[in-house]
This record gives C-alpha cells, structure tokens and sequence, in this order.
C-alpha cells in the first residue's frame, strides 16, 4: 500500500491506492515544458514538449511535440490552434499519432479567484489504425491566495475527454491539484498531484501521477 499525502493551502488531501501494475493503480511522472512567445497583446505562439514514465516511473512510454498559436478575442475569450505530434510506446514500439486541433477558452474572475474553461478539439490520425476524433473540456479554478516571493498559488482542475468516430463514449477523465509559482515575470513552474482514470477494453484503470511544468514567457 502506497500512501500520498498533498498538503494545499492548510488543506490536506489524502490519497490511498495500491499500486500493484503497470496499467491499473500505476504510479507515473509527468514533465511538461513550454516556451511562450508573445507576437503582439492578442497573439501567442506557444512550443510544448512532454515527457511520460511509468510502471512505477521504471519506464519512459510517451512524449509529445505540440506548437500552437492562442488569439484572445476580448477579456473572456480566446481561440487558438495548434498540431501536436505525439509518440507512445505500445508492444515495446513508439507509434506516432497526428493530432491538430482547435480550441475556446473562457476566462472568468470574481473574488479573487480566476475560473478557465478550455474547450479543444482535435482530429486523431495513426499511422497503424483508424483515424478518430476527440472532444476535452479542462476547467481550472485558481484560489486568491499567494505565498512567499514567488507568489505560490493553488488550484484544482478537472478534464474530460470524449472519443467519437469509432469509439462515441466518454473514455477518460483527469483530476488534479497542485501548487503554481512565479519564479520571474518570465519564468512559471507548477507542481500537482493528478489522478488519471482511462477506460481500457472495457476496464476503467486509475494512475497516480506527479507532475512538473515548466514555462518560459518572452
């Protein structure tokens, strides 16, 4: 039995999951990396890469190669698109997989706390099966709390992910809390705890997963 205890804001969350395989109650790491380039008030341009390892962090299985562009409409919306080429490991092989997408984002604050709703779609084509579509809504909500110099916030956040084209189902979903931080008006981190639940040939399977971002503004 593993245990996690994630302590946000005097608030302790605890976590208890056996972690006995590689597919259901696996413990993984995720690192994210983002460089962010501002064109103008409206327009960024943004490149992300993210790196995946599990079975208990003793096997590397995934990373993706994203560039997008986000356009903010007024102070509520924006809209934005991208390609995203992604390389996961299945039967000991890296398979790629194709995916542009688009996506509409609404901002909300009051009272301190911001509120973002990230609608995205995207078009999933495969070298080494059917092409199919998919349908994600992230919503994340920052507390009006900040700590320290470099301004340590929390925040939880859900995504779900709907499957269509061959597989019409809510397949996935995504829930997370975790710590951002300022380290210089360029440079941003975040740190959080995501419990990830994926629908696998019929079978929901959980993974546990600590995960790292790193940001960088010009």
């Amino acid at each position: 039995m593993m245990k996690a205890i994630f302590v946000i804001i005097g608030l302790t969350l605890f976590l208890a999951t056996k972690v006995y395989a590689y597919d259901d109650g696996d413990f993984q790491v995720w690192n994210t990396d983002i460089e962010e380039y501002k064109v103008n008030k409206d327009l960024k341009v943004a490149f992300e890469e993210e790196f995946r390892w599990g079975g208990n962090v003793s096997e590397f299985y995934y990373q993706h190669y994203d560039l997008g562009l986000s356009y903010a409409l007024n102070k509520y919306w924006s809209i934005g698109g991208g390609y995203r080429q992604i390389y996961e490991l299945s039967k000991r092989k890296f398979k790629m997989e194709n995916a542009p997408y688009l996506t509409a984002t609404l901002l909300l604050s009051g009272g301190g706390f911001s509120f973002e709703s990230r609608n995205r779609l995207e078009y999933r084509y495969f070298e080494y099966k059917a092409d199919s579509g998919r349908y994600r809504n992230k919503f994340t909500l920052k507390y009006p709390l900040k700590f320290t110099k470099i301004e340590i916030q929390p925040f939880v956040s859900d995504e779900v992910f709907f499957g269509f084209g061959g597989t019409n189902q809510f397949n996935q979903n995504r829930v997370s809390a975790g710590l951002g931080m300022n380290f210089t008006k360029n440079i941003k981190a975040e740190v959080y705890y995501m419990l990830v639940t994926a629908k696998s040939s019929g079978k929901w399977i959980d993974s546990n997963v600590l995960g790292t971002k790193l940001k960088i503004a010009f």
